[in-house]
Protein backbone atom coordinates (compact mmCIF):
# COMPACT_ATOMS: atom_id res chain seq x y z
CA UNK A 1 0.00 0.00 0.00
CA UNK A 2 1.36 3.41 -0.90
CA UNK A 3 -0.01 6.50 0.79
CA UNK A 4 -0.36 9.82 -0.94
CA UNK A 5 2.36 12.30 -0.06
CA UNK A 6 1.88 14.27 3.13
CA UNK A 7 3.49 17.62 3.73
CA UNK A 8 4.29 19.59 6.82
CA UNK A 9 5.54 23.09 7.06
CA UNK A 10 8.43 24.29 9.13
CA UNK A 11 9.67 27.79 9.56
CA UNK A 12 12.75 29.81 10.45
CA UNK A 13 16.10 29.69 8.83
CA UNK A 14 19.36 30.85 10.40
CA UNK A 15 18.73 34.53 9.70
CA UNK A 16 15.45 34.49 11.57
CA UNK A 17 13.39 35.04 8.44
CA UNK A 18 10.50 32.71 7.95
CA UNK A 19 10.53 30.38 5.00
CA UNK A 20 8.29 27.47 4.22
CA UNK A 21 9.89 24.09 3.78
CA UNK A 22 7.75 21.22 2.64
CA UNK A 23 8.72 17.70 3.65
CA UNK A 24 7.12 14.99 1.60
CA UNK A 25 6.40 11.76 3.49
CA UNK A 26 5.73 8.55 1.58
CA UNK A 27 4.82 5.34 3.42
CA UNK A 28 4.63 1.97 1.69
CA UNK A 29 3.98 -1.56 2.94
CA UNK A 30 4.39 -5.01 1.48
CA UNK A 31 1.46 -7.39 1.03
CA UNK A 32 1.92 -8.90 4.52
CA UNK A 33 1.69 -5.64 6.49
CA UNK A 34 -1.67 -3.90 6.75
CA UNK A 35 -1.09 -0.15 6.34
CA UNK A 36 -4.14 1.22 8.16
CA UNK A 37 -4.88 4.94 8.30
CA UNK A 38 -4.23 4.87 12.06
CA UNK A 39 -0.77 3.34 11.57
CA UNK A 40 0.11 5.87 8.87
CA UNK A 41 -1.03 8.79 11.05
CA UNK A 42 1.04 7.51 14.00
CA UNK A 43 4.16 7.16 11.84
CA UNK A 44 3.69 10.62 10.31
CA UNK A 45 3.13 12.19 13.74
CA UNK A 46 6.26 10.55 15.17
CA UNK A 47 8.35 11.64 12.17
CA UNK A 48 7.04 15.20 12.42
CA UNK A 49 7.64 15.52 16.14
CA UNK A 50 11.05 13.83 16.15
CA UNK A 51 12.53 15.39 13.01
CA UNK A 52 10.86 18.82 13.14
CA UNK A 53 14.12 20.53 14.09
CA UNK A 54 15.82 19.12 11.01
CA UNK A 55 12.88 19.63 8.63
CA UNK A 56 14.53 22.66 7.06
CA UNK A 57 17.20 20.36 5.63
CA UNK A 58 14.97 17.44 4.55
CA UNK A 59 12.93 17.41 1.34
CA UNK A 60 11.53 13.88 1.42
CA UNK A 61 11.08 10.94 3.79
CA UNK A 62 10.29 7.43 2.62
CA UNK A 63 9.15 4.65 4.96
CA UNK A 64 9.01 1.01 3.83
CA UNK A 65 7.34 -1.54 6.12
CA UNK A 66 7.69 -5.25 5.51
CA UNK A 67 7.30 -8.65 7.12
CA UNK A 68 10.48 -10.63 6.51
CA UNK A 69 9.11 -14.03 7.54
CA UNK A 70 5.44 -13.89 6.60
CA UNK A 71 4.67 -17.52 7.36
CA UNK A 72 7.00 -18.17 10.28
CA UNK A 73 6.48 -17.49 13.94
CA UNK A 74 9.73 -15.64 14.43
CA UNK A 75 9.87 -12.97 17.11
CA UNK A 76 11.85 -10.41 15.11
CA UNK A 77 10.27 -10.42 11.70
CA UNK A 78 9.02 -6.87 11.09
CA UNK A 79 11.31 -4.47 9.26
CA UNK A 80 11.14 -0.72 8.84
CA UNK A 81 13.44 1.03 6.37
CA UNK A 82 13.49 4.83 6.45
CA UNK A 83 15.20 6.97 3.87
CA UNK A 84 15.70 10.71 4.23
CA UNK A 85 16.67 12.96 1.38
CA UNK A 86 18.45 16.05 2.70
CA UNK A 87 18.42 19.10 0.48
CA UNK A 88 21.49 19.16 -1.76
CA UNK A 89 23.08 16.14 -0.09
CA UNK A 90 23.06 12.38 -0.63
CA UNK A 91 20.15 10.35 0.71
CA UNK A 92 20.64 8.38 3.93
CA UNK A 93 18.78 5.27 5.06
CA UNK A 94 18.37 3.23 8.24
CA UNK A 95 16.80 -0.17 8.96
CA UNK A 96 15.34 -1.51 12.18
CA UNK A 97 14.01 -5.01 12.88
CA UNK A 98 11.52 -5.70 15.69
CA UNK A 99 8.65 -7.92 16.75
CA UNK A 100 5.93 -5.44 15.75
CA UNK A 101 5.50 -2.75 13.12
CA UNK A 102 5.21 -0.05 15.79
CA UNK A 103 8.46 -1.09 17.47
CA UNK A 104 10.26 -1.31 14.12
CA UNK A 105 9.07 2.19 13.16
CA UNK A 106 9.98 3.68 16.52
CA UNK A 107 13.47 2.17 16.36
CA UNK A 108 14.00 3.35 12.78
CA UNK A 109 12.89 6.90 13.67
CA UNK A 110 15.39 7.00 16.54
CA UNK A 111 18.19 5.69 14.31
CA UNK A 112 17.33 8.19 11.58
CA UNK A 113 17.24 11.05 14.07
CA UNK A 114 20.68 10.07 15.39
CA UNK A 115 22.14 9.71 11.90
CA UNK A 116 20.75 13.03 10.65
CA UNK A 117 21.82 14.82 13.81
CA UNK A 118 25.37 13.53 13.55
CA UNK A 119 25.66 14.24 9.82
CA UNK A 120 23.71 17.44 9.37
CA UNK A 121 22.59 18.75 12.76
CA UNK A 122 25.86 20.53 13.38
CA UNK A 123 26.22 21.89 9.85
CA UNK A 124 24.97 25.34 10.84
CA UNK A 125 26.61 25.44 14.25
CA UNK A 126 30.15 26.51 14.84
CA UNK A 127 32.17 25.46 17.84
CA UNK A 128 31.69 27.85 20.70
CA UNK A 129 30.40 31.38 20.45
CA UNK A 130 31.74 34.40 18.68
CA UNK A 131 35.48 34.81 18.58
CA UNK A 132 37.11 37.41 20.81
CA UNK A 133 38.77 38.75 17.68
CA UNK A 134 35.40 40.04 16.48
CA UNK A 135 34.34 41.64 19.75
CA UNK A 136 34.48 45.39 20.26
CA UNK A 137 35.48 47.04 23.50
CA UNK A 138 31.90 47.89 24.39
CA UNK A 139 30.66 44.30 23.77
CA UNK A 140 29.34 42.42 26.82
CA UNK A 141 31.67 39.75 28.09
Amino acid sequence: MVTPPNRWTSAANRTGLRREQRVQIQISTDKNVHGSDELIQRIEAELQSTLSRLSGHITRLEVHLSDEVATGGGSVDRRCVMEARPEGRPAVAVTHHAGSVDEACHGAVRKLESLLESKYGRADHRKGGESIRHMTEDSPR
